[in-house]
């Protein structure tokens, strides 16, 4: 079936993508595994083809495009090729909408250029030791000095993805005591420069997957940060996260989707490739009730994700339905992708092959974003149960 979610400067989009994966990002991948993240300077080449000023006004440097569907092809062709952009998907998908709602005019014109040039690469910090999803539970508190100048940061947050790299950081932090009725009360978005004294970065996260993406450690004592970078009002942080939550999770989607999708070309072409007992491996009949029933739940992957696209774009794509994408689409990326291995034997076991890489990439999908429990219980309460 014929795709309708993109139109032709998606595909002229894709074409450039595709191209530029090809030769600035293939021929280093293996280099930038074994140092567990992509190097500093990759991020201006990337700013150099547009990709982070896509969705930027022009009147600060960026395109001025409103839609999704530029992201959506960038997570198909990093999965298509087996690899990935290092954390810089964070600086464009979670960051930036922040930016755009919240902050002010001479905030976007103080931020947003560099933001566009790769000049400041930007992280969101939100996760703590001990809290997890557990938000409202955060300990790190910014309290407001006495000559009301610059708050006063002290904490700590884990799980930082783009931490190493940062140049700023959205740090969600407690500007108030919680209420005794809600516990949401009291947090607000700062934008830190690492720079500041009293900033650090602890320990580079050895993760199972994601090892090109640098995940950090931060901690903060006594940091002080302008009251002019106070992302959006005051204690009112908490409900600044819920309102991006739908694209980051059909982010999610979109790329699970496409790393299945990516399996399931990997393993056709080994199995191809591949001779046992004087026959190839796609010739078994197990191989082909395989991977024909693989490409039945990326079919249905596909449909998902670009129903979502389209919804998202339309600017009505709810809660419910962007937690529905995030489940059927990371689920199905599970399946697809450990059956795919199989068909790859002892090799696929091996990280110099693309679906041993995808295999432990794609794990964190059903956890980070909101776990695969937590979309039930959202999609349950949309139901009314």
């Amino acid at each position: 079936m014929r795709r309708t979610v993109y139109n032709e400067d998606h595909e002229a989009f894709r074409e450039t993508i595709r191209a530029f994966i090809e030769a600035e990002v293939v021929p280093v991948y293996d280099e930038w595994f074994a140092a567990g993240q992509a190097p500093r300077d990759f991020y201006y080449k990337l700013a150099e083809l547009g990709i982070f000023g896509i969705e930027v006004p022009e009147e600060y440097g960026g395109a001025g495009e409103e839609s999704f569907k530029f992201e959506a092809v960038l997570y198909e062709e990093t999965a298509r090729a087996g690899i990935s952009f290092g954390g810089s998907g964070v600086h464009v998908l979670l960051c930036l909408p922040y930016l755009k709602a919240y902050a002010t005019e001479e905030q976007k014109k103080r931020w947003l250029p560099d933001f566009v040039s790769g000049k400041s690469m930007y992280a969101i910090a939100m996760t703590e030791p001990g809290t997890g999803s557990d938000l409202a539970g955060m300990k790190t508190t910014a309290k407001l000095s006495e000559d009301g100048t610059h708050y006063v940061l002290n904490g700590a947050k884990t799980f930082i993805t783009g931490g190493v790299h940062a140049d700023k950081v959205i740090v969600c932090a407690r500007t108030d005591a919680p209420k005794a009725d809600d516990r949401r009360h009291g947090i607000s978005l700062l934008v830190v420069d690492t720079k500041s004294e009293g900033y650090s970065v602890g320990r580079k996260l050895d993760k199972l997957g994601l090892k090109v993406s640098d995940t950090a450690e931060l901690a903060f004592v006594d940091v002080k940060v302008p009251v002019d970078d106070l992302l959006g009002e005051e204690n009112k942080g908490f409900s600044y996260l819920g309102q991006n939550l739908p694209q980051e999770r059909l982010g999610i989607a979109v790329g699970a989707y496409a790393q299945a999708k990516a399996a399931v070309r990997f393993a056709q072409q080994y199995t191809q490739d591949r001779t046992v007992f004087g026959k190839t491996v796609a010739s078994f009949q197990n191989t082909k009730f395989e991977l024909a029933a693989c490409k039945a739940e990326v079919d249905a992957a596909e449909a998902v994700c670009d129903r979502a696209i389209e919804a998202l774009d339309a600017g009505e794509l709810t809660p419910a339905e962007a937690a529905s994408a995030k489940l059927f689409c990371t689920e199905v990326a599970h399946r697809v992708i450990d059956r795919c291995l199989q068909l790859h034997g002892g090799y696929g076991f091996m990280n110099e092959y693309p679906i041993a890489r995808l295999y432990t990439d794609n794990r964190v999908n059903r956890i980070y974003g909101g776990t695969s429990e937590v979309m039930k219980s959202i999609i349950a309460k949309s139901m009314g149960l």
